[in-house]
């Protein structure tokens, strides 16, 4: 998509120096890349802290070793 977008020049500035990219574009791809998924990553963690993650009755990590280690 093509954007036209008024940015502070210090702010491309230090976006391109953090991001390591070659060009304006790669470094805004790059850092809004990162920005949405640290995004997403805070929501599921708000999610899984207004309903924690629950194990079926029964389950236990040496039964699921066990079955992983089968040949």
């Amino acid at each position: 998509m093509k954007v036209t977008a008024l940015i502070p020049d210090k702010l491309i500035h230090d976006v391109r120096s953090l991001t390591g990219g070659r060009t304006i574009t790669d470094s805004i791809i790059s850092a809004l890349s990162e920005w949405s998924s640290s995004q997403r990553i805070k929501q599921l963690s708000e999610r899984i802290r207004r309903k924690p993650l629950r194990f079926a009755p029964g389950y236990s990590a040496r039964k699921i070793r066990a079955i992983n280690r089968r040949p």
